[in-house]
């Protein structure tokens, strides 16, 4: 289970090229080698950076659906639209392609924001938009999401 942790600010060139951050880097280490998975975020103006094993487990669920229903096969293929297999390379940088630099509107200032097991990759502008407008909504979001939980774990 990949458990990533942090938020780190840093640059894209033009080129869609961008240097991970040592922290985190050394964090995606094991993961390395098998390589990662980019796509747009369903909900977000960002996109997504999945380690290859979190992306497989993912997929595994996505092939369960029944492929004869047409809002599955829709789900599916927008889901998986611009999907890339990406490296870092030796330097420690990435290359975001075009298409996903795009989507994403990402500028020279970005931000890799850890969300468990991915990281999401955003323009800073819009990461400190979306921090800022969930701000206020956020106590109430956590009750509901993490309010149950503790009949599952014993706590009072």
């Amino acid at each position: 289970m990949v458990n990533l942790i942090g938020s780190y600010e840093c640059k894209i060139d033009a080129k869609g090229r961008l240097m991970v951050p040592s922290k985190l880097k050394s964090q995606l280490l094991p993961m390395l080698e098998d390589g990662f998975v980019l796509k747009r975020a369903v909900f977000q103006p960002c996109i997504e950076l999945y380690p290859m094993s979190e992306w497989n487990a993912l997929m595994k669920k996505v092939n369960s659906l029944n492929r004869f229903k047409k809002k599955n096969n829709d789900f599916i293929r927008r889901f998986t639209a611009g999907v890339k297999m990406v490296e870092v390379d030796a330097n420690g940088r990435l290359l975001v392609p075009k298409d996903l630099l795009n989507f994403a509107e990402l500028q020279k200032e970005i931000v890799l924001s850890s969300a468990v097991n991915i990281v999401e990759i955003w323009d800073k502008n819009k990461y400190e938009a979306a921090i800022e407008d969930a701000t206020d909504d956020f106590a109430d979001l956590a009750e509901e999401v993490m309010g149950g939980l503790d009949e599952e774990f014993g706590i009072s």
